[in-house]
């Protein structure tokens, strides 16, 4: 059963960064042959998932309009882990950030919580 654990999220404020990192088990980034996919993805209060930006296993990467310019995608298939590295973050940044992966995007992780205050 591979897991994706995400951490780094917080508190910031209006103009801050924050890094968010994703470990995945089960070794799904480091072993090539399976073509695992990354992505973040995040949800705000009373709104729908959204995709904020991902990355393929040859580390292409495509990101949301309201990010591009400000966060990056980025992972290291040695450490198991896909970052998002958040740059001049906003109060519509605000939500919970989910961490998808696997061939097909099967796996999610449990979330957390970023919040941009103005």
């Amino acid at each position: 059963q591979v897991q994706l654990v995400e951490s780094g999220g917080g508190l910031v404020q209006a103009g801050g960064s924050l890094r968010l990192s994703c470990v995945a088990s089960g070794n799904i980034f480091s072993r090539i042959s399976l073509n695992t996919m990354g992505a973040w993805y995040r949800q705000a209060p009373g709104k729908q998932r959204e995709l904020v930006a991902d990355i393929t296993s040859d580390g292409s990467t495509s990101y949301a309009d309201s990010v591009k310019g400000r966060f990056t995608i980025s992972r290291d298939n040695a450490k198991n882990t896909v970052y998002l590295q958040m740059n001049s973050l906003k109060p519509e940044d605000t939500g919970v950030y989910y961490c998808r992966a696997g061939q097909y995007g099967q796996h999610w992780g449990q979330g957390t919580q970023v919040t941009v205050s103005s």
